[in-house]
């Protein structure tokens, strides 16, 4: 699985099994897709796979998941630090990618559980899963 992390420097991809980085390109950007409209407070960033929504909130713990298109809502997240972006596999709504200010976290089971990555980047921006 690939991810690709847009930071201030430009865009690197993202090995995320491997924990590699495969390519850097200087002045590219990352689309960005509308986040879905949420009726949380305190609300940094969002993404939506079919009836899985995940948020970013800046509390403790960082994150918000719903299972039911944001009708109700289970805090995930205990030990992430503040975050900053994410995705969802569009494929598989169970992985995530959480970024924090400059460190990847990757979650398998839906936010239950991460594996921090051992990249270090520069400030984190936005992230996009790639197949």
């Amino acid at each position: 699985m690939k991810a690709a992390v847009e930071t201030a420097d430009g865009v690197f991809e993202v090995d995320l099994d491997e924990e590699e980085l495969l390519d850097f390109t200087a002045d590219e950007r990352l689309p960005r897709s509308p986040a879905p409209k949420l009726s949380l407070p305190l609300v940094v960033a969002a993404a939506a796979v079919g009836a899985t929504v995940v948020a970013i909130v800046d509390r403790r713990p960082p994150l918000a998941v719903s299972h039911d298109a944001g009708r109700t809502w289970r805090e995930r997240g205990g030990g992430l630090p503040r975050g900053v972006a994410l995705a969802i596999d569009e494929d598989d709504p169970d992985v995530v990618l959480f970024a924090a200010r400059n460190r990847l976290f990757l979650s398998q089971d839906g936010g239950r559980f991460w594996r921090a990555l051992t990249l270090e980047l520069p400030e984190i921006l936005a992230v996009e899963l790639r197949a």
